[in-house]
Parts: structure tokens; C-alpha cells; sequence
């Protein structure tokens, strides 16, 4: 099968981070790395189970994945699939698939400063109804929505 793109890291920022339920069923055994890293230009929303990202005066914050070579073609085609990404533009998308450069840490290297990574934005349809009606996840972060339990009070 030719390869029509780069083989980019993943940007993730939701249900396939660490410790959340897609990372496991997905990038469990088929990634050789993964560092915490910053969208910026874009926001979070809450979705139905899952967020969405659209580009906006924000930072996203989240994971930058890399496949391991060997995995990295059967891993794009079921991330499209998860992500209900079908081509670019194509009117059935839920999500686009798009380069964009994310910040890494600085100091940690390899990989201090920028990188271009596969990253999945709401597809436009999805974005406008977001602007309009859907619920902005403050800081960007997926992790900080759920709101942890109360420490339990000693005597």
C-alpha cells in the first residue's frame, strides 16, 4: 500500500493519552516514545466521552506520541478510523487529521523545543457547532475536566 503521508508523531489529547481507555487498546506495545507537549492555537472542548480540539487563541495540552516504525502504518489506519477521519475534507469526518508543529519541554531532550505531529482537529462542521454551543475545557487539558474525589478525613 503507498504511503500518501509523512510518517509525523500523533499529537493525542483526550481518550488516548496514559491511563485513559484508548491508549491502551491502541497505542499499548506500538509506540517507542511518548513526552507531554503543548498545542498551541487551539482549544479543547468537551465532547460526548471524548474532546475535540479546534484551532483558536488557546493551548491544548496533551501527549506526543511516536509509533514504532514497524507499527506506524496499521496504527494510522486505526487511528483514522477511531477518530472517524475519512480524507481530507471529506464531508463524513468527524475529525481532520493535520501537521501541526506542538511545543515539547524544554531541557528534555530529545525532542526540546518543536515538532510536527499528526494532531486530530473537530472537522468544520463539528468546530462551528463547538464555537456556538459546546463547553470550552478551561487550560486546555483533558485531564483536569473530571474533578478528583474528596480526600477522605482522618480523626
Amino acid at each position: 500500500m503507498p504511503r500518501t503521508a509523512p510518517e509525523l508523531p500523533f499529537f493525542v489529547y483526550g481518550t488516548l493519552l496514559p491511563g485513559e481507555p484508548n491508549h491502551d487498546l491502541f497505542l499499548r506495545g506500538r509506540a517507542i516514545a511518548e513526552q507531554p507537549a503543548l498545542l498551541p492555537g487551539a482549544l479543547l472542548y468537551d465532547g460526548p466521552g471524548y474532546p475535540y480540539a479546534i484551532e483558536g487563541h488557546g493551548t491544548v495540552r496533551g501527549t506526543m506520541v511516536t509509533a514504532a516504525p514497524a507499527s506506524y502504518a496499521e496504527l494510522l489506519i486505526q487511528l483514522d478510523r477511531l477518530e472517524e477521519y475519512v480524507g481530507p475534507g471529506h464531508p463524513g469526518n468527524l475529525y481532520e487529521r493535520v501537521a501541526r508543529d506542538v511545543r515539547l519541554p524544554a531541557g528534555k531532550p530529545p525532542g526540546a523545543g518543536t515538532a510536527r505531529a499528526w494532531v486530530y482537529f473537530a472537522a468544520a462542521p463539528v468546530a462551528r457547532s463547538l464555537r456556538s454551543n459546546g463547553t470550552l475545557i478551561p487550560g486546555g487539558s483533558w485531564l483536569t475536566r473530571r474533578q478528583p474525589p474528596p480526600a477522605p478525613r482522618t480523626p
